[in-house]
């Protein structure tokens, strides 16, 4: 992995995978399903009305949803890939017409 070639702090993955000894697919799973978990807890608090305005809100669920996506898979901020270059022009170049 990337981080290891130059000596950085272990993965999710890899600490998942010593703490609990479980295989790198058992891991991947299990990392998954807790952020499937953790979106559903999102959603859900977006619902409950609050103090904080709608608008602010909203903002940091996009940053969120930014996120997710550009590190869902892999990094995709550091390594950019063909899906990450579609998702781009889909959005910015592509735009669907209102």
């Amino acid at each position: 992995m990337f981080e290891q070639s130059r000596m950085h702090v272990p993965s999710s993955v890899e600490c998942y995978m010593k703490q609990y000894g479980v295989t790198k697919q058992e891991a991947y799973d299990e990392l998954n399903k807790q952020v499937d978990n953790a979106w559903k807890d999102i959603n859900q608090e977006c619902l409950i009305p609050t103090q904080v305005p709608i608008p602010v809100i909203i903002r940091a669920l996009y940053c969120t949803s930014v996120e997710d996506i550009v590190y869902k898979d892999a990094d995709e901020h550091t390594h950019v890939v063909k899906t990450m270059e579609d998702l781009i022009a889909l959005m910015l170049v592509d735009p669907v017409p209102i």
